[in-house]
């Protein structure tokens, strides 16, 4: 990053705002310069410890004295400093963990739930069994399973211990995902067992914690996708990746430890141990799936993005650190493409498509930094991805910033001024994804965007620049950080290049399947953006095609949905798998008229 004299770039993840301040300043004032609330009970003296960031690019002045006694030399080590006592020494990039934050981001966990048939492939069996003969043990529990059954880890001798603990009375958890029958974990009598659902985003993570015996979500949970800190999108992480040694290490092992640290607080919630939670299911996008599992990612970074694999697997979970079950495995749905992942195949199952093979088109779209989308048509499911970018998720935008409070998410053209409404009705210090294309649809309303992009050189409140021209949406004294926020030339071509983009694929699956958009009766939009978004304002932006709006239906985070259901049923991890062998994936990069709907969608 370029050094502008004595002021120094500070960027604040998973946050996605940006700070420039001057030489002498701490970090923790530059989180607050912008509106980005840090605990520092003890008024930034160094006392309390809980300012904790982590430092990924650039460099930092000396750990203070504080620092070592509060920190520590692991920590230290490892990059941790107190926002309160570090100096940048030049520009740096600062991931903040979750408790450091005095409020949470947003995370989208609730989606519009389709209900299955409880089918669970982890099944328990409360046996009574004789912990002195270890053979027992195993004709007992196949006895029970009607099947041979094998343990997934440790021996018989260990399962003689276990089930001493118990005094012979145990609950067995079996897998009936393939022959033979495998254990995966030996409990209390009567002890419940659960699966975990995750939703990896290449922004969020979102996790859920389901009763296997019910099928009831018990508890769910949300972060940020802390591989942030090594880019906001996959190319940036892939090209981490490939250039670092033990770079594609370090992203795994991140989400690993976020995820443990997920389990932890759902056990210490309800009171339950690790060793119930018997198995997961994780569904994300290509790039998200290939980094967790620890497969290679650089052929995802270069023509034709071919993924290593777009089988379902099936991993061990002790064998990449997760602290649940010691048997216990995890279920990844089959990719599709290099840039369409289970994650998508996940969300169809979580709208019901899979069952869904005729009557009248519909189409589908998850819209995020890359934006999956699928059509289906007289019987046919046809896909394709847009490289939409992050802008929708508020980066590379000025004064852009992910859903947290105090972001602006709603902007109105009412009685002929802009409104504007923020999260939680806390003062702005930013704007989020949907209060951009809010923002954008009521200056085109008002008169003050051309259907160009370009501004009105005589509205109101629009300022010249050699930039392009601004909008003040958000004067100093009314905003959070007490500087001003705008919406800039720039900003307004970054969303021009993302809704060109998913317009024109849109465009090329219809004209794929031979249908007109008219033709579309439901026009489903899932995911985090899409569940905030006005549809109006999509509308009016030209995102979206001009069908009615009774037509639309926002589902929230169904490929959370499609997670859950493929862990409390079997049938629906196989018509998932179904579903991706049927789809017809469409490459746009290399489609005749891409460009050219590309090119007509740039504008307004």
């Amino acid at each position: 990053m370029a050094n502008r004299g004595q002021n120094f770039i500070v960027e604040l993840q998973p946050i996605g705002r940006r700070a420039e301040i001057s030489a002498g300043q701490t970090l923790l004032s530059a989180a607050q310069s912008v509106g980005v609330e840090l605990q520092a009970v003890c008024g930034g003296v160094g006392t309390c410890g809980q300012c904790k960031v982590r430092l990924t690019s650039g460099s930092l002045s000396a750990p203070t004295s504080q620092e070592k006694e509060k920190l520590g030399p692991e920590l230290l080590a490892c990059g941790y400093r107190l926002a309160c006592q570090a100096l940048p020494a030049n520009d740096v990039t600062l991931e903040i963990p979750p408790e450091s934050l005095t409020s949470s981001q947003r995370v989208q966990l609730d989606g519009l739930e389709l209900g299955v048939s409880l089918d669970p492939l982890v099944v328990p069996f409360d046996l009574a069994v004789d912990a002195s003969l270890p053979g027992k043990i195993q004709e007992t529990i196949n006895e029970a399973a009607g099947q041979d059954v094998q343990p997934a880890a440790g021996s018989f001798e260990h399962l003689a211990e276990t089930a001493k603990q118990f005094a012979g009375h145990v609950r067995v958890a079996v897998s009936k995902e393939s022959l033979p029958f495998t254990i995966v974990g030996i409990l209390p009598e009567q002890a419940r067992i659960f699966g975990l659902a995750i939703d990896l985003g290449t922004t969020k993570l979102a996790s859920y914690l389901v009763d296997l015996e019910t099928g009831k979500t018990v508890a769910q949970r949300g972060l940020m996708n802390p591989q942030i800190a090594h880019g906001e999108d996959v190319i940036s992480r892939i090209s981490y990746a490939s250039h670092s040694g033990g770079a594609a290490q370090r992203l795994q092992r991140s989400v690993i430890e976020t995820l443990n640290q997920m389990v932890r607080e759902f056990c210490n919630d309800l009171a339950i141990s690790p060793v119930q939670i018997v198995e997961m299911v994780v569904a994300g996008n290509t790039a998200m799936h290939h980094f967790f599992a620890g497969l290679p990612v650089q052929q995802l970074g270069m023509a034709p993005y071919l993924p290593a694999t777009t089988e379902p697997l099936h991993l061990a979970a002790r064998d990449l650190g997760m602290e649940i079950a010691p048997g216990a495995a995890i279920y990844t749905p089959p990719n599709i493409a290099g840039y369409v992942g289970g994650d998508h195949v996940a969300m169809l199952i979580g709208i019901g498509a899979g069952s869904r093979k005729s009557g009248p088109p519909f189409l589908a779209i998850d819209i995020g930094t890359n934006t999956e989308i699928t059509l289906r048509v007289h019987g046919r499911f046809l896909t394709c991805s847009c490289a939409s970018g992050p802008a929708f998720e508020g980066a590379h935008i000025r004064h852009g910033m992910r859903a947290a409070p105090g972001a602006i998410e709603r902007v109105l053209f009412e009685r002929g001024a802009i409104q504007i409404y923020t999260i939680e009705r806390r003062l702005p210090i930013g704007i989020c994804g949907s209060g951009i294309l809010d923002a954008i649809a009521a200056l085109l309303d008002a008169g003050v965007l051309e259907s160009r992009g370009n501004f009105c050189k005589s509205a109101e409140r629009v300022r010249q620049n050699s930039g392009g021209g601004e909008f003040l949406l958000v004067s100093a004294e009314n905003s959070g950080s007490r500087g001003e926020i705008v919406l800039t030339r720039q900003d307004i071509s970054e969303i021009q290049f993302a809704k060109a983009a998913i317009r024109a694929g849109i465009e090329v699956l219809l004209e794929a399947g031979g249908v007109d958009a008219s033709a579309l009766k439901e026009f489903i939009i899932a995911g985090a953006f899409g569940s905030y978004l006005d549809v109006q304002s999509a509308l009016r932006i030209g995102l979206f095609p001009q069908i009615p709006l009774g037509n639309f239906r926002q589902v929230g985070n169904a490929a959370g949905i499609g997670a859950r259901q493929m862990l409390i049923s079997g049938s629906q991890r196989r018509l998932g798998e179904s579903l991706a062998k049927q789809i017809e994936y469409v490459e746009l990069a290399s489609h005749p008229h891409f460009q050219d709907k590309f090119a007509q969608n740039l504008f307004f």
